[in-house]
């Protein structure tokens, strides 16, 4: 790039008035381009992260670029916690997860948008805009009518909150970093900050007042500006060049871009001072020594490799030695980066040829950055600079790469291999929740409610949840963490069978809802502890053979019913209903967030689901309500009686132990026998033992009241009455 000689431009024009003005000019421009104290520009370097350091400098980025952006706001840490497991014979486990608030400045320009965003190296937000992780984001664009953060506003105070015109930056709310080993990762940006080609006009806008740098840079997709514009030009000066005339009413650079065509010089004017150039001819000519590490290996960020550093070497022979490496800090793809470093290669190889010219004639159009030609001559010339003297106008002029060599080679480039971090789609959430029988650990007077959360692909990142009482309000009950429960919908129905004997007739077919998902067997021993417990429609069941049919399809075998307690469901099951396996993979829902409301839903809501998710809470009130008694008889005493008996149960009593009795785990042990309709029964009678004798005057009594007519009995307990068994029909 040409030195500007501002003062000896005025100086010639205009004497030492003239020498004055043109200094003072000189400053001003390179305080606009330089800068006042030197400040190292951008250099090519590996992709840097996010930082928050104090006092630096935030870049302005043209056309599109990845860039690492500077934390400028935070709030602190929240803790999320989630408890899987336990029961009988398995601990609980707590894990935490955190979640942040924060904003990244991006520019000290405005940008039009943001592409994708890198976390760690994996895409935290794709082409579409989706986040891969639960939070939201929001873009300001750097206008000079953009708001306050709300956010930002309601911790800070709006008292405190600025609106940061002119800068553009992201705010991320409640993003889960779970992900990120519960940290702020680090982050990269796709900025687009210009629409289409970009232009030297662009960097020089708000530096330089009456500057004309329409220079379009068309290799460049995009590049970063956050050091002096001094350092732009020079990087950029060896493939494009930027000769600047400062004599006019604008600074004008790259004057060549006017040219229809190079302008033809007047033959030399000779000089006769002692110390003048070219003796007779009025021109010399001189060839420098070809540089000992040639300009041929050319470092960029590839755009067709998500923005890595790629290398790109000048197309034909290597010169001899070292070549030498020039780092562009812009986005190129590879097919002009190699045009770039040929451009570069061919004018260090032809600038070696210098002529110094000494015209008599004033023509505006030669100046700094022309293409000329010279009477006898070969080639074309580019005007390096000029001196006024008395003797004439003295033009340092450059050769200029033959035309044909500066154009793009046909044979094919490689950017070399990349594995970019694959772009999926956020899946949606697919959302079960229920309560579960007590177990007999823990508390015995809280609802066990879960919430079997999952997504039919891997990459899911998690739901929030929420219980809706009714009102459309949402009250949160938490994130549901990254671990999918392994469900899915059954394709064949269960008939009904016995709840006290090994259902090795039956079989259910389930299809979950992502084929990578797997059951397995089991034996009667694991049986006994609880394993493989899941829940079809509103039936538990267990199962101890589990064959996988392909694509996700399994057959369920051996099965063990109405588990639980659920035994009122084993029949109405039909094809279609949830499938849910009940172990590790399922959410606890604290009930009293929940509510005791009928109506009440829990809503799960991720980025792959563009509508809330909604469930209502099946098996409601089971935690709580007794187990219905079993083993119904009844006989004939003597004297014409009638004795009822049965077999009681308890919540969470679900061995059957040898010579050791069902625990009650109710406050009192009592029973309801009624007689009739259940709904309104024609008798009733509460009791607090396991039979019932009735007296030939109640039988005679009865049978008065209603013919053939049902007795049932339930238990009552401290929150619930059991389900009722039917005992007999009275004659």
């Amino acid at each position: 790039m040409a030195t500007l000689v501002f003062g000896a431009i005025g100086t010639a024009l205009g004497g030492p008035f003239g020498g004055a003005i043109g200094a003072l000019l000189g400053r001003q421009v390179d305080q606009a381009i330089i800068g006042s104290g030197r400040i190292s520009g951008p250099r090519l370097k590996e992709l840097n992260s996010t930082s928050s350091s104090y006092g630096e400098a935030i870049p302005r980025h043209f056309g599109r670029m990845r860039v690492p952006g500077s934390i400028i706001w935070a709030t602190d840490l929240v803790e999320h916690s989630e408890t899987d497991g336990g029961g009988k014979s398995r601990p609980s486990v707590t894990s935490f997860t955190y979640s942040a608030s924060f904003a990244v400045a991006l520019s000290s320009r405005p940008i039009h948008d943001i592409g994708r965003i890198w976390a760690d190296g994996s895409l935290l937000r794709g082409v579409e805009g989706d986040l891969k992780a639960t939070g939201t984001m929001r873009i300001y664009r750097g206008y000079g009518d953009q708001e306050p953060d709300e956010t930002i506003a309601e911790i800070e105070g709006a008292a405190l909150t600025p609106a940061y015109r002119g800068l553009a930056y992201v705010v991320f709310q409640d993003l889960d970093l779970g992900n990120y080993f519960n940290r702020i990762p680090s982050l990269t940006f796709e900025v687009i900050a210009d629409d289409g080609t970009i232009s030297l006009q662009q960097m020089t806008d708000g530096l330089i007042e009456r500057a004309d740098a329409r220079l379009p840079l068309d290799e460049l997709a995009g590049f970063s500006l956050e050091g002096p514009l001094s350092d732009a030009l020079e990087m950029l000066d060896p493939m494009y060049p930027m000769d600047t005339d400062g004599t006019g009413e604008v600074l004008m650079i790259a004057r060549e871009r006017l040219q229809q065509g190079p302008v033809l010089l007047a033959e030399p004017a000779v000089a006769v001072d002692d110390d003048a150039f070219g003796g007779a001819t009025g021109y010399a000519r001189k060839r420098a020594q070809p540089p000992t590490r040639a300009p041929e290996i050319l470092r960029y960020y590839d755009l067709e490799r998500d923005y890595l550093p790629g290398v790109q070497r000048a197309p034909g022979r290597p010169a001899p030695g070292q070549p030498r490496t020039i780092e562009l800090p812009a986005a190129v793809t590879a097919a002009n980066a190699r045009l770039l470093a040929g451009r570069i290669a061919q004018r260090a190889y032809w600038g070696r040829d210098q002529v110094a010219w000494r015209t008599t004639e004033l023509d505006p159009s030669v100046a700094p950055g022309a293409l000329v030609t010279l009477p006898g001559q070969v080639g074309r010339w580019r005007v390096k600079d000029w001196e006024w003297r008395a003797s004439g106008v003295e033009l340092t002029l450059l050769r200029v790469t033959p035309t044909g060599l500066d154009r793009p080679v046909s044979s094919p480039v490689d950017a070399g291999r990349a594995n970019p971090a694959p772009d999926l789609t956020a899946p949606p959430t697919v959302l079960h929740a229920f309560e579960l029988p007590w177990n007999g650990t823990g508390p015995a007077d809280a609802p066990v409610m879960r919430a079997a959360v999952s997504s039919p692909q891997s990459h899911w990142a998690g739901a929030a949840l929420y219980a809706d009482h009714g009102t459309g309000d949402l009250l949160p009950l938490g994130p549901s963490g990254r671990s999918r429960a392994v469900m899915g919908t059954a394709l064949s129905s269960l008939p009904p069978a016995s709840p006290h004997l090994f259902d090795r007739a039956s079989s259910l077919i389930v299809q979950l809802i992502d084929p990578v998902m797997e059951l397995a067997g089991s034996n009667g021993r694991f049986l006994a502890q609880g394993a493989n417990q899941a829940l079809v429609g509103d039936e538990m069941i267990q199962f101890a053979e589990a064959v996988a049919l392909g694509g996700g399809t399994w057959k369920l075998g051996k099965l063990l019913r109405g588990r639980g307690g659920t035994e009122f469901a084993i029949s109405g099951h039909a094809a279609g209903e949830p499938f849910v396996l009940l172990g590790s993979g399922l959410v606890t829902l604290d009930p009293a967030a929940v509510g005791s409301a009928s109506e009440t839903t829990i809503i799960a809501t991720s980025a792959g689901d563009p509508e809330p998710v909604e469930a209502a809470i099946a098996l409601r009130g089971i935690t709580l309500r007794p187990l219905a008694p079993v083993h119904q008889r009844y006989q004939s005493m003597p004297g014409g009686a009638l004795e009822l008996c049965w077999t009681r149960r308890a919540r969470g009593g679900w061995l059957w132990l040898d010579a050791v009795d069902t625990p009650l785990n109710e406050q009192a042990h009592l029973f309801r026998v009624t007689f009739g309709n259940p709904a309104a029964p024609l008798r009733s009678w509460t009791v607090a033992d396991t039979r019932l004798e009735l007296s030939p005057a109640e039988l005679t009594e009865l049978s008065a009241l209603q013919s053939a007519a049902p007795l049932f009995v339930q238990q009552l307990g401290t929150h619930a009455a059991s389900v009722r068994l039917f005992l007999c029909t009275l004659p």
